[in-house]
Order: C-alpha cells, then sequence, then structure tokens
C-alpha cells in the first residue's frame, strides 16, 4: 500500500488576499484556481519546487470556521517550511516585512526560524543539516 497527504485545508477569509501573500512574499506557485460557485473556489498553490503536498485555500464559510482563520492549531507552529537556502528565504521574509516570532536558531537537525503568515498561523522556515 502506498499513501501520501496531497493537500492540507487552509481556513482563510479572503481568497485573492490570500493568493497574494503566499504568490507575492513567500513566491508560492498558484496550481489552480477554479470557481466552483459564486461563494466557493478550489484554490491549491505550493512551494516553487514543491512536488509533494500543497495547501488548498479554504474560505471560511461561517463564523465557526471564521474564528479558527489563525489559529487552526491553538497557537502551535502549524506548517514547516524546508528550503535549500535558509539565509536567502530569511532575507525574503525580512524583506516582505513578516513577522518573525523566533529568531533563527542552529539545533542538531538545522537551522530554523519561526514567523506568521497574514493570518496569524505560525510556520517553521528549515534548513535541515546535511548528516
Amino acid at each position: 500500500m502506498k499513501q501520501r497527504i496531497a493537500q492540507i485545508a487552509l481556513v482563510v477569509d479572503d481568497y485573492d488576499k490570500a493568493i497574494e501573500f503566499y504568490t507575492k512574499k513567500l513566491h508560492f506557485t498558484l496550481i489552480e484556481d477554479s470557481i466552483l460557485s459564486e461563494t466557493k473556489r478550489w484554490v491549491k498553490i505550493a512551494p516553487k519546487g514543491s512536488e509533494d503536498c500543497c495547501l488548498l485555500l479554504a474560505k471560511a464559510s461561517n463564523n465557526e470556521q471564521l474564528s479558527r482563520v489563525g489559529n487552526q492549531t491553538g497557537g502551535r507552529v502549524f506548517l514547516f517550511l524546508y528550503t535549500d537556502n535558509f539565509e536567502r528565504d530569511y532575507q525574503n521574509l525580512l524583506e516582505h516585512k513578516i513577522t518573525i516570532t523566533k529568531e533563527p536558531v542552529i539545533e542538531t537537525w538545522g537551522k530554523v526560524a519561526v514567523f506568521e503568515d497574514l493570518y496569524g498561523n505560525q510556520w517553521d522556515l528549515i534548513e535541515p543539516s546535511s548528516k
């Protein structure tokens, strides 16, 4: 048996605002943006060069879902963005004035910093150590 996680739903308040942040500031690729109804779209994004898992931007459709925007994990780090060049990507975060909540540190498993997306979701930026 072979399985994989294909996408993760990320609850957002506005499709276009989210697309702009992820594609313009984090340089993700817009994979798909299909209209499903007057209020619903199928929007998939992924980091450049990523071939496995992507994010499905899911617009909140009621107050309960809207209350989860930016806090899908109760304040814990939600997503882990691996990079082949930490300094390049960290500098990009700074240039786009993205909030850094934990400055870079070197751990045994790699270099890591924590940042927030436009909604306040916590992300790890990680360059794994080469062993």
